[in-house]
């Protein structure tokens, strides 16, 4: 059977998560908006129009939520240059590649933010195909994402494994009829990622590299 190995990409395979907390939050600032930074990492893996949402809520005015993603994305594209992998990141994938799964990246990036990510990663030739916000109407924690990945990699959701970092991740994978293993390198507590739908979880790529043999991508 044909497999597919399907990753989030911020949080799960390089270090930004609390990056965009903090570019998240001095946005909110600027507009006159107090949005605790616990809060916002809780959010974090929205797409940004749903993250909004969830933080501000129905009192907001929704005409200037695209302000705040512009904001966002300017502040956050200062880090563009220097955006760090996870320990492992590259080397599992790499690996997964080698074992005959086809690699897919399943997240809400795109464009620039979507290149420098890879460049961060940087094990382009074990990625089959990638599934950015471009290609999608809605993002996580709709399914939408991981089954347009399973349709990149032309598989079934019974031979799919999805990674991530966030509980929207979980929820996502659960909806596609995938298997999912929770990271905890996001910052999310274990708990949160099982009761979400994780079967298995993990450090961080590092830590899923090194239990390979026995986990749900065995």
């Amino acid at each position: 059977m044909e497999r597919a190995a399907v990753f989030d990409v911020d949080g799960t395979l390089v270090d930004t998560n609390h990056l965009h907390v903090t570019a998240w939050w001095e946005a909110f600032r600027q507009a006159g908006h107090r949005v605790p930074m616990h809060a916002v990492h809780r959010a974090v893996g929205l797409p940004s129009a749903d993250l909004v949402a969830h933080l501000l809520g129905d009192e907001r005015d929704p005409d200037r939520d695209g302000e705040l993603s512009a904001a966002h994305k300017a502040l956050y594209g200062q880090y563009f240059d220097r955006l760090p992998a996870l320990p492992g990141a590259g080397e599992l994938l790499k690996r997964l590649h080698a074992d005959g799964w086809q690699v897919v990246l399943a997240t809400s990036a795109g464009g620039s933010e979507l290149s420098a990510l890879r460049r961060a990663i940087d094990a382009d030739e074990a990625i089959t195909a990638t599934a950015s916000a471009d290609d999608v109407e809605q993002g996580k924690p709709s399914a939408e994402p991981v089954e347009h990945a399973l349709e990149l990699a032309g598989v079934a959701p019974e031979g799919a494994v999805f990674v991530g970092d966030t509980v929207w991740d979980m929820k996502a994978g659960r909806r596609a009829g995938v298997r999912c293993v929770g990271l905890l390198c996001g910052g999310i507590p274990r708990a949160d990622l099982e009761e979400a739908g994780a079967e298995a979880v993990y450090a961080d790529p590092a830590h899923l590299l090194a239990s390979l043999a026995d986990s749900p991508l065995g």
